[in-house]
């Protein structure tokens, strides 16, 4: 069997393109791109290269970006602070809804590139009230890959990447999902994309996935349209406005022909004797998995298919199943066997994307580059095992600082009780704190494809 060393170097020579050239490579570029497999670092080489490049990303936010300067001044630390591995724990974290309380119109600009770190692109924005959507694409065509995700409260988070930045973060996901399903991925492998189309999408769910494209042979894509902030915002934030019901109704409609259209596509790749990748959201697996059901049909794709979710399991019809509940129930319907039905665990303020182990479905930390964190209800670090609030030091970010306290409920412990991998893992089941809205890319896609004129 072909080792991991030449199985990851097969992957990184096809997508050498979004490897910047090692001469420029910086301590966090090392930590990233250097190790071969992410998953199975010694944890001393690890957390080297993990100090070197978290305080590399702190110095240069702290040196190039005036307002987290201001927020560490205010805090007390500086980067002359940070002087040992546990030093990290000082770094001032950003609550992730700062960056949704952003204002509209010209004022949105200037709010985006006051968070931007380094140089601001020369963006010109016409008009004198301009909206949501064309101050994005103003930033877009200046350079920057400016995108955003959304929950039930309406309210968009919105993220500053430069080209790097962002390749970078596709890289990164891309790089953990196949070293997970070692020795499996080749490039003659036929995939459905169950998200929105990153090419027609400032959707970060989408826009994350362009990566795909170029790791395999052919990929469809289940929503290949233009989804304007707008839509999203109606379809998020369960308005009952004539406009929202019409939304939700044509959606609806679209998610019908939808299904079918993924079905049909798994008959012809069935029969066809194709080796298949399928990613994307949860709740269309689960849609074409009832509608399936209902047609008496199942395929058979155990040794020519894989399946790798992500974004949250709100499922099929509202109902809340969980993943080992989903797995059988892919396992039964499409044959994908459970050890290749991965989720990914990652969010659009961060470029670490945690993935589930094929022997225990526990999400595995790239600890090189990244480091996850548990805080209590004052926002200090909790132990190994403890309930809490998920936050993490993002040493990939570099257009924004990628210190953030996000809204999600986790446990950390400190190595995975079923595989031999070395790094932290959190348990598969993550959930929203109390008081915080519905979000994820998975819940925005249910919402888009599923809403209907009841809300």
């Amino acid at each position: 069997m072909e080792t991991i060393a030449d199985y990851m170097h097969r992957f990184e020579t096809r997508l050498s393109a979004y490897i910047p050239p090692r001469s420029s490579w910086t301590p966090a570029d090392e930590a990233l791109f250097g190790p071969s497999d992410l998953f199975r670092m010694p944890l001393d080489q690890a957390e080297a290269l993990r100090f070197k490049a978290i305080k590399y990303a702190f110095d240069l936010h702290y040196t190039c970006n005036d307002t987290y300067r201001t927020f560490c001044t205010e805090a007390g630390i500086a980067p002359d602070d940070l002087k040992h591995p546990d030093d990290l724990d000082k770094i001032p974290l950003i609550p992730d809804r700062f960056f949704k309380e952003h204002p509209a119109g010209k004022d949105f600009a200037i709010w985006l590139g006051n968070i931007i770190t380094g140089e601001m692109p020369r963006v010109v924005i016409n008009g004198s009230n301009p909206s949501f959507d064309e101050v994005i694409k103003a930033f877009n065509q200046a350079g920057m890959v400016v995108a955003y995700s959304s929950g039930t409260s309406g309210r968009h988070t919105v993220i500053p990447r430069d080209q790097r930045t962002y390749n970078t973060s596709q890289f990164a996901a891309g790089k953990s999902v196949i070293t997970m399903a070692y020795p499996e991925w080749d490039s003659d492998i036929y995939g459905y994309l169950l998200m929105p189309n990153p090419r027609k999408t400032n959707v970060f769910a989408g826009k994350v996935c362009g990566i795909y494209f170029d790791t395999i042979k052919e990929v469809r894509v289940a929503i290949d349209r233009d989804l304007p902030a707008e839509v999203v915002r109606l379809a998020m934030s369960g308005e009952n406005s004539l406009r929202a019901r019409a939304v939700r109704l044509f959606n609806k409609l679209n998610s019908l022909r939808m299904v079918d259209k993924i079905i049909r596509w798994l008959a012809h790749h069935h029969n066809a004797g194709n080796k298949i990748a399928l990613v994307g959201a949860p709740f269309l697996v689960s849609a074409v998995i009832h509608k399936l059901r209902e047609q008496g049909r199942s395929f058979d794709f155990s040794q020519r298919g894989a399946l790798v979710t992500g974004g949250g399991w709100k499922a099929f019809e509202d109902q809340r199943i969980g993943t080992t509940e989903f797995r059988k129930q892919v396992q039964e319907t499409l044959g994908i066997q459970e050890n290749y039905c991965l989720d990914v665990y990652g969010m659009v303020e961060g470029n670490g994307w945690m993935v589930h182990c094929q022997e225990g479905h526990y999400l595995h930390a790239p600890y090189s580059y990244y480091k996850p964190m548990v805080l209590d209800e004052d926002n200090n670090p909790l132990g190994y095992g403890e309930w809490g609030r998920y936050a993490f030091l993002d040493a990939a970010a570099t257009s924004y600082p990628g210190f953030i306290i996000t809204g999600d409920m986790v446990r950390l412990l400190e190595r995975c009780p079923v595989c031999d991998r070395p790094g932290p893992v959190l348990e598969p089941e993550v959930r929203r704190a109390a008081g915080e809205d519905t979000r994820g890319c998975a819940e925005e896609v249910r919402r888009v494809v599923s809403a209907d004129l009841g809300g």
